[in-house]
């Protein structure tokens, strides 16, 4: 019995190579699933020879707690970036004054989640997300259930990989169908998709989404006899790997590269899956391994970013909505334009004043592009094609949910619902609470949360632990199901243990986002410290100021909040902030503001990595700022900096103090 299953095994890897790999199937998806039973069949039947890399596991199974961090065995680099030709030929040229006439390799720049697996004799082991370069998270069990990654390969040795995990674009608008029908959060696009699928806990979840991966990179492959990285590519389509060939392509100077860009800007939405650039490489690894790295990228690579695209369409009308806090924003309803991969409809106009001050009008041609290529926003009109028909927008003086008079914040550019029963701001701020950058509470999206505050089962945020009273309805509602709702009764659970600053932000306190939150919870400690805590002390919490802190003492002073705040306690949440350690640096203590893109950071990942360097990272410029970080295209916030003689530290000084505190 145990050869039979081993020949099923072998089959089924050879079906899956060729269908997902290869794109070529030889066997119809009827024949495939008979076989695939046949073998779950026999496996149950006989489970001591039960194989982890069996094909039967690529549908999921495996529940696990938490994700165990794992230190990579060679740190998983970022890239630098350019955005144009000049600064493209300027990489080019820096490389061939230092080395000479060199070979390149681009390649697209799969928008996924960058990975790194391992084999051992052949067999996969283990798959480690990039994290913050240093220490990755193990997704072993939800990577294991992407399809056209072999569990066994034709290669003894100990091996690593690395690559990307995607969700295709069919598998992202087939995830959002399902969840729109379900009535929960959508995935902005398919880079968030694929993270929100590796991050799952239960790898049966991940298994339904349809997750994809190219693999890129053999680390030190001069050790497994290869003196490029082209050859080392072919070499691991040859095991297996899903490589992307057709846009794997080899260039001998600036440009040609550029060539291959043109081109891929002109097909980038018709491919299959998403891409959000181009990335150059050295071929050989000598010269690889003479150019060498700085402290963070290898200077013989870079990533080539498209710009935003931009389209033209027709404002067809604009229309307000209503936030968590009651604040009115409005919104533009757009005849459909296909803009980066997506279709758009409605775009964000911000404010009163900015529609003025643009001088948007009903009926206008707009140009609209989407912001980081996920939020659609009107960048500006095109007044030489009106023909009259234009109509001004007159802002509304009642909410539009609850029609009570809206009130224009004097210190802001916003209007206000301000009753506090309003249905949108109940709707909105217990969707607030329940989502990700919040207390993460999956299958609670706004859809499913208005659903269930029409019905009458959640009406504040307290009573999310309380939905447990209507277990019978909810099972009974429409497109949810007993499954469902176990899933959102362990999510809620899970909530429960979440750090205080999550918890603060949910609460929906005025100008308190993640970032405060986080500041509050480490100044203050416990939920008690920061309800009790006094103006004076308040204010004086760095970038808290008078504004926020006169938002947080009125939030506390509300006996509404404090009394939700208690039951919540009673519920079990926890209201104490975890320790955190900073590391003593010449950053330590200090306000620092990073303004411009750098070439090597994402803006979060230099927030984070300063915290830890113990300084506090503000988004304004002021005479109490003690420094300013800068990268590319760096404007007021620079030169408000010099003005009031702020230090300002350049990208390259800044990786310097990072490069002289790990020789330390």
């Amino acid at each position: 019995m145990k050869e039979k299953i081993e020949l099923l095994r072998k089959k089924l890897n050879q079906y899956n190579y060729e269908y997902h790999v290869l794109d070529n199937p030889t066997i119809s998806d009827l024949d495939y699933d008979k076989l695939l039973r046949e073998l779950i069949d026999l496996e149950t039947q006989y489970p001591e020879y039960d194989d982890p890399n069996s094909p039967t596991h690529k549908v999921g199974g495996q529940v696990l707690d938490s994700f165990d961090k794992v230190e990579h065995k060679r740190p998983m680099l970022s890239l630098g970036n350019v955005f144009n030709y000049e600064e493209l030929k300027s990489f080019c040229e820096k490389i061939e004054q230092e080395v000479g006439n060199v070979e390149y390799v681009a390649e697209c720049k799969i928008d996924g989640l960058a990975m790194s697996v391992t084999y051992l004799h052949g067999q996969f082991s283990q798959a480690v997300t990039r994290g913050d370069g240093v220490v990755g998270e193990d997704v072993s069990a939800n990577v294991r259930t992407v399809k056209s990654l072999p569990m066994k390969i034709d290669y003894d040795q100990d091996l690593e990989i690395r690559g990307e995990i995607y969700m295709p674009k069919k598998s992202f608008e087939k995830v959002n169908k399902e969840r729109e029908e379900n009535g929960e959060e959508l995935f902005a696009n398919c880079r968030n998709a694929a993270a929100g699928s590796i991050r799952q806990l239960d790898s049966k979840v991940a298994a339904k989404r349809g997750l994809d991966g190219f693999w890129y990179h053999l680390p030190d492959g001069e050790t497994y006899g290869f003196d490029n990285h082209y050859d080392s590519l072919m070499w691991m389509k040859s095991l297996g790997f899903k490589v992307n060939e057709m846009y794997s392509r080899k260039f001998q100077n600036a440009d040609e590269i550029w060539s291959f860009i043109e081109e891929l800007t002109q097909i980038r939405y018709d491919l299959p899956y998403d891409i959000d650039g181009v990335v150059i490489k050295v071929n050989s690894y000598l010269t690889q391994r003479q150019l060498g790295f700085t402290s963070r990228t290898p200077k013989w690579a870079v990533a080539y970013k498209f710009p935003a695209e931009e389209k033209e369409t027709l404002l067809e009308d604009i229309f307000v909505t209503v936030g968590r806090t009651g604040k009115i924003t409005p919104n533009a309803q757009l005849k459909q334009v296909f803009l980066a991969g997506t279709k758009v409809s409605f775009a964000q106009l911000h404010n009163e004043d900015m529609i003025k001050d643009k001088d948007i009008r009903i009926g206008d041609i707009v140009v609209v592009r989407k912001a980081g290529d996920i939020i659609p926003e009107v960048v500006r009109s095109v007044p030489e094609k009106r023909n009259g028909t234009q109509v001004p927008y007159v802002f509304p003086k009642t909410c539009p949910v609850c029609g009570r008079v809206i009130v224009r914040d004097p210190k802001e550019a916003h209007y206000f619902c301000i009753n506090p029963d309003c249905p949108a701001r109940v709707v909105e701020s217990i969707a607030h609470f329940a989502s990700r950058d919040c207390m993460n509470i999956d299958g609670l999206g706004a859809k499913k949360v208005e659903a269930f505050h029409q019905m009458g089962w959640l009406n504040s945020i307290e009573d999310i632990y309380q939905i447990s009273k209507y277990e019978t309805e909810i099972c009974e509602t429409s497109g949810f199901g007993e499954k469902s709702y176990r899933n959102l009764l362990q999510a809620i659970e899970n909530s429960k243990q979440n750090s205080l600053e999550k918890l603060i932000n949910g609460l929906g306190i005025r100008q308190v986002g993640d970032k405060a939150a986080k500041i509050l919870a480490q100044r203050f400690g416990t939920m008690d410290a920061l309800m009790n805590a006094t103006f004076d002390e308040l204010k004086e919490v760095r970038d808290i100021g008078p504004i926020t802190a006169q938002g947080i003492l009125d939030f506390f002073m509300d006996e509404g909040n404090r009394a939700m705040i208690e039951h919540l306690r009673e519920a079990g949440l926890n209201m104490e902030a975890a320790q955190t350690k900073t590391e003593e640096s010449f950053f330590t203590g200090k306000k620092v503001v990073v303004t411009g893109t750098l070439a090597n950071y994402g803006r979060k990942e230099v927030q984070a990595l300063l915290e830890q360097l113990g300084a506090v990272v503000s988004g304004s410029v002021s005479a109490k700022t003690d420094l300013v970080i800068y990268g590319e295209s760096a404007g007021s916030k620079l030169d408000k900096a010099r003005k009031l003689n702020v230090s300002v530290m350049s990208e390259a000084e800044f990786e310097e103090k990072l490069a002289e505190r790990e020789t330390l």
